[in-house]
């Protein structure tokens, strides 16, 4: 459970982040640091989003290689059938998760479709995609717990996860939380039988979605700031470059 002490940590922590100068760090530099056993775990904040957000979901969807739409939807997605999935989200009735980062660039989210059958109400469907250069740091599993618990929130029993025989990530992350996975040549199923909701649950996830919501805030300001800086030293150097231009 998430403690109103966390939380402020997390608010202090983030504000004193996010203020720093973004650095762009090229992709083959980039160093994965992935968790070591016995680590305390890193607070994610994970946003519960919206229609507005519609264009940063088609972003990063579109962002995803050949391979990864593969693993992803089950078939080699092309840009206009990505379109028409995100297009096709039900916000009311289904639930969309993301991770940002200082960009404001959606680097993971997942997806908690609610059955549309009337026998099957108390059942939900979980996918998940992460950016290649956002990968190692656990975030699929961080998405599916957040997606697990919303889900007994809403009163889910059963949530299925359809997945290649190949995507080995996604499905040690269902077998991890005690999934049953029944394998059928090339595609997978894993069913995880959810707990009821409790009152740990239910405030957990309040508090995390706040802790989420100020998170994004927090990076939404330093956007600002930083564009604004950019734009004012952008201005500065060609009123620079104009005097020397034209000084004697």
């Amino acid at each position: 459970m998430v403690t109103p002490g966390a939380f402020l940590k997390a608010s202090f922590h983030a504000s004193r982040e996010f203020f720093r100068p973004p650095v762009e760090t090229p992709e083959r530099d980039r160093v994965i640091t992935r968790p070591r056993p016995g680590d305390a775990p890193v607070m994610v904040p994970i946003r519960s989003i919206g229609p507005s957000h519609g264009e940063r979901i088609a972003a990063h969807l579109l962002s995803l290689d050949a391979h990864d739409r593969y693993l992803r939807f089950g078939y080699a997605a092309n840009d206009e059938q990505i379109r028409r999935y995100v297009s096709g989200l039900d916000f009311e009735r289904d639930e969309i998760f993301g991770i940002y980062n200082r960009r404001l660039e959606l680097i993971a989210m997942a997806h908690l479709a609610f059955s549309t059958d009337p026998n099957l109400k108390s059942c939900a469907e979980f996918g998940v995609s992460v950016l290649a250069r956002a990968r190692g740091r656990g975030y699929g599993a961080r998405l599916f717990d957040r997606a697990v618990m919303h889900a007994r929130n809403e009163g889910v029993d059963m949530m299925f996860i359809h997945a290649l025989s190949e995507n080995t990530a996604m499905l040690n992350i269902a077998r991890k939380a005690g999934a049953i996975i029944e394998r059928d040549g090339s595609e997978s199923e894993a069913y995880l039988k959810l707990p009821p909701a409790d009152m740990d649950s239910r405030v957990t996830e309040m508090v995390e979605e706040q802790i989420a919501q100020t998170d994004y805030r927090l990076k939404v300001q330093a956007k600002q700031f930083w564009d604004l800086l950019a734009m004012v030293q952008e201005v500065r150097s060609g009123v620079r470059d104009s005097r020397e231009r034209s000084s004697p």
